[in-house]
């Protein structure tokens, strides 16, 4: 597997376009577009908060019941969650908007929006962006990139990523956009992601794939342990690579779902260290846990603590903050049997050994915890599994920001 240039137009077929709509922001792009010359199969995670936005009950009906899929339509800034028969309306306005335009049918249209909830669309601006889109649209990098920027909110940083592995001969790419910076703490996934490949792979199997993989990456990142209304995870499968299709488990299959969870992953970490106000990423990995479903639910209380999130911000090497956030976890363990450690990129840190403090250096401590990209290892010496979650600083920052999101 090898990482390239690009993100969604990487894999063959693919086009993007990110335009001006004039949706809510009125000096940048906030409407994007993902276009396939071939239908897809079509996968999908979606959040699990009751209440669900429209595009999120529109996408879920099209990846269940649809045949295929060819086109995605985004808009930023407006989520249309909490819009009732009015927002499914527009759902429907905007896929049958893309059906003329592009000539495919209006089943196989997803949508996608983020932003404030509770308002209703522009939708004659929504439509003439999805006409502004259409005549953008291109394969090239760089569409892709622009595309990537058009769908941020309060992101700080675009988010793509592109992997190419070989199958029966042929060069396979996987591709991938997400914004994602505030209300993340998933349940499936996070906020929005969209995944481009052209592998020839099954529905079904796609679809496992999807599930399985957002276990370990979208469903372990949090920045401040709010579900979005929106949140959505989508992967386009077109099949234009020319590799036999993968319909059954194998080599082939292993393969697709390593480069899906390396997309993944990337974007999750992406994500939560572009937390609303952040200043650095904050990962922390539990091994030697009794069970991989412990080793996730420690590493996350510890990345959803907010005492640990403002130590990591202050540069406070506080073990006690860690130590209380697994131990409120829900798991079972012996606190005089586990090892605590600072890691940065210079080296990592024995903080807490066998129910003590090891004396450690406090200021040897602040430089790690200073780095941009800072992580505890716990060791649990429980059994033999690992799992690591990714979350960010809590700084005020945060505070500002929300407090004036829709002023």
């Amino acid at each position: 597997m090898k990482q390239i240039e690009g993100g969604v137009t990487a894999a063959k077929g693919f086009e993007a376009a990110g335009v001006e709509a004039n949706i809510k922001y009125k000096d940048r792009m906030d409407m994007a577009l993902i276009y396939s010359t071939a239908p897809c199969n079509t996968a999908g995670t979606f959040t699990t908060n009751v209440v669900k936005a429209a595009p999120v009950l529109w996408d879920k009906d099209i990846v269940e019941n649809s045949p295929y899929a060819q086109a995605v339509v985004v808009n930023a800034g407006i989520a249309n969650a909490c819009t009732g028969k009015q927002g499914m309306e527009y759902c429907g306005a905007e896929a049958k908007k893309m059906s003329e335009l592009l000539n495919i049918p209006e089943n196989a249209v997803l949508v996608g929006s983020t932003g404030e909830i509770g308002k209703q669309l522009p939708i004659d601006r929504i439509c003439a962006g999805i006409e502004k889109l259409v005549a953008a649209k291109d394969s090239s990098i760089e569409a892709g990139h622009i595309a990537s920027k058009a769908i941020m909110t309060t992101d700080t940083v675009n988010k793509e990523i592109a992997v190419t592995f070989e199958l029966d001969g042929r060069t396979v790419t996987v591709g991938g956009m997400s914004k994602g910076s505030g209300m993340i703490h998933p349940n499936m996934c996070t906020m929005l992601a969209y995944i481009t490949t052209d592998a020839a792979i099954s529905k079904e199997l796609l679809q496992e794939a999807l599930s399985t993989s957002v276990i370990d990456t979208y469903n372990m990142i949090s920045v401040d342990g709010d579900t979005s209304t929106n949140d959505t995870c989508l992967v386009l499968a077109n099949g234009l690579a020319g590799n036999d299709e993968i319909a059954q488990k194998g080599e082939a299959y292993d393969k697709f779902c390593e480069a899906l969870n390396f997309v993944n992953t990337y974007l999750a970490r992406k994500m939560a260290g572009d937390g609303e106000g952040a200043t650095a990423l904050f990962e922390t990995t539990v091994y030697h846990a009794a069970t991989k479903q412990e080793a996730r639910t420690l590493a996350k209380s510890v990345i959803c603590s907010s005492l640990t999130k403002a130590m990591i911000f202050g540069h406070d090497a506080n073990a006690g903050r860690i130590l209380c956030a697994l131990g409120y976890s829900g798991v079972q363990f012996d606190p005089e049997k586990i090892d605590l450690y600072f890691q940065g990129k210079n080296g990592k840190m024995l903080i807490y050994k066998d129910g003590v403090s090891t004396g450690y250096s406090e200021e040897d401590a602040t430089k790690i915890l200073s780095e941009p990209e800072v992580t505890v290892l716990v060791d649990m010496k429980m059994g033999n599994e690992t799992a690591t979650a990714w979350g960010c600083d809590l700084t005020y920052d945060y505070v500002k920001i929300n407090a004036d999101y829709r002023s």
